[in-house]
């Protein structure tokens, strides 16, 4: 199944995702089967992130929360919080790398 998962971090913790980035980075690289894209939130190009989206593939969403909590943004309490939706494409057929 096809997942979007939208975090929101906590305001003023732009140091914990600074601090965290390279691990985070390096985490969705071991995880890139799961989540194949993902990156970060801002109103603008040059300000801190607002939070992140994910597109992913599992099983479940309870596959995506176990796996999630491990990712170093989340253990160094960077995120305020997070939702899991499902995503449907809208051209099944068509392939894209971004």
């Amino acid at each position: 199944m096809l997942f979007a998962v939208l975090f929101t971090d906590k305001p003023d913790h732009g140091h914990l995702r600074a601090a965290n980035l390279q691990a985070h980075i390096d985490w969705l690289e071991r995880n890139r089967d799961v989540i194949p894209v993902g990156g970060s939130l801002r109103h603008e190009p040059s300000q801190t992130p607002k939070g992140g989206l994910w597109i992913a593939q599992a099983d479940s969403k309870q596959q995506l929360e176990v796996l999630l909590q491990t990712d170093p943004f989340y253990l160094a309490g960077l995120r305020q919080s997070y939702e899991i939706l499902h995503w449907s494409k809208s051209n099944n057929e068509r392939q894209a790398l971004i």
